[in-house]
């Protein structure tokens, strides 16, 4: 928990600056992983991580220092710090804030469910346990894990234009990963993992399925196995939610973030195809794409009421109708560039700047179920479950793969193939969208580890998708 709030607002208020604004943001982030591999408990681990930053604005100059040390001396001695270098920035900084907005007001953001406690280790060990034990007997499978992993994250931003933001999230990961190998080749097949995380608690692991799931995961591993490679070529693509995180996360949510497109991130991270005159006017998909921002879906990842700025957030739409609307730029970005943004500044933890990240980046659902979906393809595949990608520095032409497929013909299910792969270039790949699947077939995912900045950060950035059909998609397997 918070020190609490009334203390923290108490130091804040006995700080001293002669500076026009300055702010206290305070952040601590706790976390534990439990992990059951081949049957074997391995070690808990646990973390705690627990700091501020100090910012301060002088004459339209801002700059920050972060702190470990909570005392009032040590928040006294941040905030001089950067009020000090903020002075020192006179004449040369390249951006004066003076019109930036500053938060104000008060809120108390807790995710529904927080404060109920979760079942310890001990409990998490026996259900872990318990599924992976349910992985069948068989020398194919050479290896198989099942975890959990929860972090809970507090913050509160103070300033003195009188806000004072509290937010309290709890963040549930679990995962199942079974191998199959006969000596020559080898497939593995997951459920949740890297792409799959909600705010929530308990109830997060009966949303994946995990128990009771390890048997039909590892039965499809060996299906891989003996599979034959996916064929080459022009084919329809029936991209699973699972699938869709990904490619939304990289050909849209990051050419889409505004300071990549200021050029702010070329050194590291990379630039986007996407120009500051595009917005209003370009075609990025067919019209079937609808594309929103929306920070109010509680269970996702990075669902909140304001950024780390103190910007209050609320649902737009990025793309509507296949034409481009806003990019995702927080306050500073869109002062510097004059465009309409969201609420999209954040940062990783207490010693880290907020900047430009995507938040919760869903595609809204279509009209037609799975059945629909796959009754409308002549020759295609179904795609699921991500499992490597490549992207250049623009965002633009990309190469994916997945874990597992299946061939489509004459509108139904045919056999599993493995080692299925499609690539394209982003704009050109959404204008071949030819059908978005309703509201059933859309799954709530998302990821902790959005890497970006220097120094970096990762990030905890939510997906919400429903599956979607794309035509005449360049797909291939792998070596034979």
């Amino acid at each position: 928990m918070f020190e609490s709030a009334s203390e923290l607002s108490r130091r804040f208020a006995a700080l001293r600056s002669s500076a026009d604004f300055w702010s206290l943001r305070h952040v601590r982030e706790s976390s534990e992983h439990y992990r059951v591999r081949r049957n074997v408990a391995l070690p808990p681990s646990f973390g705690e991580d627990c700091g501020a930053m100090l910012t301060a604005r002088v004459a339209g100059i801002e700059a920050y220092a972060a702190t470990s040390d909570l005392t009032q001396a040590g928040l006294q001695a941040a905030l001089e710090r950067a009020e000090r270098m903020a002075r020192a920035l006179a004449g040369h900084a390249l951006l004066e804030v003076r019109e930036l907005p500053v938060p104000t007001g008060a809120a108390d953001d807790v995710a529904p469910g927080y404060e109920r406690p979760l079942d310890g280790p001990a409990h998490w060990y026996e259900v872990l346990s318990a599924e992976s034990a349910r992985v069948p007997p068989d020398a194919r499978l050479v290896d198989w894990s099942v975890g959990l992993a929860v972090t809970c994250v507090e913050q509160i931003l103070l300033d003195s234009a009188g806000a004072c933001l509290r937010r309290a999230q709890r963040f549930v990961y679990p995962s199942l990963s079974v191998t199959a190998s006969d000596g020559h080749d080898s497939q593995t097949r997951s459920l949740g993992g890297f792409n799959f995380g909600q705010q929530g608690g308990a109830e997060v692991v009966e949303r994946l399925g995990l128990v009771g799931a390890a048997p039909r995961i590892a039965d499809e591993a060996l299906q891989l196995l003996l599979a034959p490679n996916t064929p080459s070529g022009p084919l329809d693509l029936l991209l699973m939610p699972d699938q869709m995180v990904l490619q939304i996360h990289e050909s849209i949510g990051h050419p889409l973030e505004l300071d990549r497109i200021l050029g702010d991130e070329r050194n590291y991270a990379g630039t986007s195809f996407v120009r500051l005159e595009d917005f209003g006017r370009y075609q990025y998909g067919s019209p079937l794409l609808d594309v929103t921002f929306d920070p109010g879906r509680p269970e996702e990842l990075a669902s909140y009421r304001h950024d780390d700025d103190g910007t209050p957030a609320r649902r737009e739409y990025l793309i509507r109708g296949g034409v481009l609307q806003r990019p995702l730029g927080g306050a500073l970005s869109q002062m510097r560039s004059g465009l309409p943004g969201v609420a999209c500044s954040r940062a990783c933890s207490w010693n880290r700047a907020p900047i430009d990240r995507m938040a919760n980046l869903n595609v809204e659902p279509g009209d037609q179920s799975l059945a629909q979906l796959i009754g409308g393809i002549e020759r295609g595949i179904l795609m699921s479950t991500n499992r490597s990608w490549s992207i250049d520095d623009a965002r633009n032409k990309f190469q994916f793969g997945c874990e597992w497929g299946r061939l489509i013909e004459n509108g139904e299910l045919q056999g599993v193939v493995k080692n299925p792969n499609y690539r394209g270039i982003s704009a050109h790949f959404w204008r071949n969208l030819a059908a978005v699947g309703d509201a059933s077939t859309i799954e709530v995912l998302g990821t902790p580890y959005c890497g970006k900045g220097e120094p970096n950060q990762a990030v905890r950035v939510g997906h919400a998708s429903p599956a979607c059909v794309f035509k005449k998609i360049d797909v291939f397997g792998g070596a034979a």
